[in-house]
């Protein structure tokens, strides 16, 4: 199979096409700049800018397009100018593949269109499924623009799947920010600790999404998350005994809201329970389902 990924050279987009490549499927990674894509991936892929017009004559039928591009929503303290680029980016690419696929002299198998939980805003202990209806907030906003961007792919006779993707724990990423305090004998929750924590593995994330896209039976919107969600009081818990450190000191949501603002509300304070109904209905099978085995498995990597 050749797929072709926007966001390639991102935290989800390097392990997908590192799992591809090692199966021996072709990758190529639609970027702003082909340099980007040479300094992480050298020869091994193919690097095509968004205004260089090659690759959409190398789409076939037997393609794939994975759509996982947008800036980050969590580095700091959401101003208009930071919102409205987390928005435009993901609109953005949306727009510049439909465009491509116009042009293509075929359509490619599927087309993954990537999301987040988010899509559900706030949700206290009412564990939330695909069938849950979207929530309000930035991000929820966010995620439904995002996931109607290309719906237009399914007009053209393209398979589509939302991928509504959680925490991914890994190596780098949410998990990477979270250990210094951690390691430094001050990590804890955060605010009330209450909030959902909707997580997967890596390994997961990366497989569902392959699961998905190899399985022509599937279509519409997946949550890619871990059968057990968890609290942050527990997710904080598991982490202190997997790294032999305390987490009992709690970060209160008040400093957060302070340095952050409205992010910190809807990141940081909040949060769901997201299940993976569809995703187990259709037949995945979790390789780590438990955030006790989770964890050990990244942190005891070099």
């Amino acid at each position: 199979m050749r797929t072709f990924i926007t966001g390639g050279t991102g935290f989800i987009g390097q392990s997908l096409a590192a799992s591809l490549l090692a199966d021996g499927h072709e990758v190529m990674v639609i970027s702003r700049s082909t340099d980007s894509v040479d300094r992480v991936f050298g020869k091994t892929v193919s690097g095509f800018t968004w205004d260089g017009g090659e690759w959409p004559s190398l789409v076939t039928q037997d393609s794939a397009i994975v759509n996982l591009a947008g800036s980050s929503i969590a580095e700091g303290r959401w101003t208009p100018e930071v919102k409205k680029r987390i928005l435009q980016s993901r609109l953005g690419s949306g727009k510049r593949l439909l465009e491509g696929l116009r042009k293509a002299p075929e359509k490619p198998a599927v087309f993954v269109q990537g999301s987040a939980v988010g899509y559900y805003g706030h949700h206290r202990s009412t564990p939330v499924t695909e069938d849950t209806a979207q929530g309000e907030g930035f991000l929820a906003d966010v995620a439904g623009q995002w996931e109607a961007s290309t719906a237009e792919a399914e007009e053209m006779g393209i398979r589509r799947v939302m991928i509504r993707t959680g925490m991914v724990l890994g190596q780098g990423g949410a998990l990477e920010r979270m250990l210094p305090p951690f390691r430094f004998f001050v990590g804890g929750p955060i605010g009330s600790g209450e909030q959902g924590v909707s997580w997967i593995h890596m390994h997961d994330e990366v497989g569902a999404i392959r699961f998905l896209m190899e399985h022509p039976e599937t279509q519409g919107p997946y949550n890619l998350t871990a059968p057990t969600p968890v609290s942050f009081s527990r997710f904080a818990r598991v982490l202190g005994e997997t790294l032999n450190r305390p987490h009992w000191l709690r970060t209160p949501g008040f400093a957060l809201r302070m340095l952050f603002g409205e992010m910190a509300d809807e990141v940081l304070l909040n949060g769901q329970f997201a299940l993976p109904e569809r995703l187990q209905q259709a037949g995945y099978e979790f390789r780590f389902p438990m955030l006790k085995d989770a964890l050990p498995d990244i942190l005891s990597r070099p």
